[in-house]
């Protein structure tokens, strides 16, 4: 057994150390992930797992399905690939003939200009020169408001003719649900979102950020968002703490599905225009309205600025359970879609290169790049690595050593040990193949045994054991004789066929 030396001691130490570190990171419980995901696939506390498995109860509709594409492309069943609106580059060819009349305005301008431009003095001269410097800065402005005042024309005629071309929608009733962190929606998913409702159905979106400023969901429903001041007040601690926000329905009948949420989880209350036809559902403790229903055409859409209350952490609790119960049976028993493209992306390929492999360009530099990488670990393990030198295989000698020896039995011009060694072989010969241990070549018996056994005739014999016995008892021994010898015992062997 190796002895423990000291540099061994620490090594197993260390050893020792890092196992149990590693036994102790495998089996310590993960921390609680409280990212705010929304996400039906997630049973975080923010995730929607909960809700959307109890979709089909709340609702009363087995008809539940999972959207991971884009608002336009559910609504009509195209993709977005494949549609190119034509009032972009009509906008372009009307922005080129205006640049064009601009243009040629003012070449005509300055043609006037240097036609009448003949000075009689040098005062006159200076005096006419400022005069048309002032007068072509008053044109060169008014030409900018001009074509500003243009451009804004033309993209409110654009607008308005998005606004009024027609979406083909797919046929048929459903609830379109939103539940997001931040909800943001490009002008054509928000145009087609918008003739979806109107048609008769229902979108519920429950979102912490509407985000700010105007847009197409906004002005065609009329609402406002607006900050709420986020108060604090102390514990029993002595602590400051943000003050939590107390929902509760307009409905009496719905006074027991009120939830208290935390403050940091409701930043944003709505305002409606008036005029709009609408109702506030819901509100805060100081009666700001958290969750309202617009009207728009033949159907609703439900804005909700506490997606909170329907995550797994409060769906789970009886005591707030209710309040998205209480929410969602504002919505029909019908067909519903749950959008997860906001949250979890397309269907597909979900991988941290889905970005790289969706462009060919992006695709090819990521191979080149694992191509080169490889490349230079090939040929910089080659440049770098010590020369092995090539060992020759060890050369077979037995021959060259048998040679050797036999010429130095050679050398003493005395063959009786060579003869010696050839008998011993003999007698072993006729050990392990005719069973005889001890012969006696004077025995006839033994003789006759042995011929039988070869198969080679009683004389042949006789004549192999006198060879055989000359070679034992023959003090020394001929090149000749030696030669016989070996001849006898050759023929021998070979002719007894063992």
């Amino acid at each position: 057994m190796p002895q423990l030396t000291t540099f061994r001691l620490y090594l197993l130490g260390v050893a020792l150390l890092f196992a149990g570190y590693v036994t102790l990171e495998y089996n310590r419980p993960k921390p609680l992930d409280w990212r705010p995901t929304y996400a039906n696939k997630d049973k975080i506390p923010f995730g929607t797992y909960v809700l959307f498995d109890q979709l089909p109860r709340l609702l009363g509709t087995d008809s539940v399905e999972t959207v991971r594409l884009p608002v336009y492309s559910q609504l009509t069943g195209i993709k977005l690939d494949d549609t190119a609106p034509q009032y972009g580059a009509r906008q372009l060819v009307e922005e080129t003939v205006v640049e064009t009349d601009s243009t040629a305005a003012e070449a005509q301008a300055a043609d006037s200009t240097a036609a009448t431009d003949a000075p009689d003095s040098t005062a006159t001269a200076a005096a006419e020169t400022d005069t048309t410097a002032t007068a072509e800065a008053d044109s060169t402005a008014s030409s900018d408001e001009d074509d500003e005042d243009d451009e804004a024309e033309y993209a409110e005629d654009d607008e308005e003719e998005e606004a009024n071309e027609p979406i083909p929608l797919k046929a048929g009733q459903a609830n379109y649900l939103f539940v997001n962190q931040e909800f943001d929606l490009s002008r054509l998913d928000a145009r087609a979102l918008l003739q979806f409702v109107a048609r008769g159905n229902d979108v519920f979106i429950a979102a912490k950020d509407f985000g700010s400023g105007r847009g197409v969901l906004r002005d065609s429903l009329g609402f406002r968002t607006r900050e709420l001041a986020l108060t604090s007040s102390k514990d029993y601690k002595g602590i400051f703490s943000i003050d939590s926000a107390d929902l509760r329905f307009t409905n009496p009948a719905l006074a027991r599905a009120g939830i208290r949420l935390p403050g940091t989880s409701v930043e944003q209350h709505f305002a409606v225009d008036s005029g709009r036809a609408g109702r506030t559902l819901a509100t805060d403790a100081k009666g700001r309205a958290v969750f309202i229903r617009l009207d728009y055409g033949r159907g609703h859409v439900y804005l909700c600025t506490a997606p909170a209350a329907f995550a797994n952490y409060y769906v789970l609790r009886p005591r707030t359970a209710a309040f998205a119960a209480a929410a969602l049976a504002y919505l029909p028993a019908r067909r519903t879609w749950w959008d997860e493209y906001q949250k979890q992306g397309p269907e597909g390929e979900q991988s941290l290169l889905r970005v790289v492999f969706a462009h060919a360009a992006l695709q090819w530099a990521y191979y080149l790049c694992l191509f080169g990488g490889l490349l230079f670990v090939l040929v910089a393990a080659r440049r770098r690595q010590r020369i092995i030198p090539t060992l020759k295989p060890l050369p077979n000698t037995t021959l060259l050593f048998t040679r050797t020896v036999a010429s130095l039995y050679r050398q003493g011009s005395n063959h009786a040990l060579i003869a010696e060694k050839k008998v011993a072989l003999f007698l072993d010969y006729l050990r392990t193949h005719f069973q005889e241990n001890a012969p006696d070549f004077a025995d006839a018996e033994f003789r006759q045994r042995l011929s039988q056994k070869s198969g080679l005739s009683q004389s042949r014999v006789d004549e192999l054991l006198r060879l055989v016995n000359f070679a034992r008892t023959a003090p020394q021994m001929t090149d000749q004789q030696l030669l016989q010898l070996s001849k006898a015992l050759g023929d021998f062997r070979r002719e007894a066929g063992r």
